[in-house]
């Protein structure tokens, strides 16, 4: 099956979001934040701390959400320059090919390491790091993406 991949930035930014919240150690340090602020801001409710240990909390929290919701997924956009080009994609039972006009490449799906599918795209992973993003919407119909999701699930073995 052939797709043609435009992206969208704001469903870009969105899928970036995906990829850092569903990081293990990011998670872990969110609900650490979360459990340090509300503890914070009970003790302070109760006059059991001064307002320096619930404003640090507070700060703390803030420039974390604005890190990981704002910052992160902006940056990545902008410096990568394959949210801003057009290709198409053929997806076959053994292969993902990519063309665009500078070329051509291909990978074997047993190269990707892991996989994961959010409302906007699919999430093909080579490492923990670097990952291809596959909008949903590019795909022609519901059977499509069905096909290409049936061929992940049975190609991509998670290490």
């Amino acid at each position: 099956m052939q797709i043609n991949v435009s992206y969208k930035k704001p469903q870009v930014l969105q899928a970036l979001r995906y990829h850092f919240i569903s990081k293990p150690e990011i998670k872990f340090m969110m609900i650490l934040v979360n459990v340090f602020a509300l503890l914070s801001a009970g003790l302070f409710a109760f006059k059991l701390i001064s307002p320096l240990p619930f404003l640090m909390s507070s700060v703390l929290w803030l420039s974390m959400m604005v890190a990981f919701w704002l910052w992160l997924p902006s940056l990545i956009y902008r410096r990568s320059k394959t949210f801003k080009d057009n290709f198409s994609v053929s997806i076959e039972e053994n292969h993902l090919f990519i063309e665009t006009e500078k070329g051509k490449k291909s990978w074997a799906w047993r190269e990707f390491s892991n996989y994961y599918e959010t409302p906007g795209f699919f999430h093909l992973y080579f490492d923990s790091r670097s990952f291809f993003l596959l909008p949903k919407d590019a795909f022609a119909n519901s059977d499509d993406l069905h096909d290409a999701r049936q061929i992940m699930k049975s190609s991509i073995v998670k290490k």
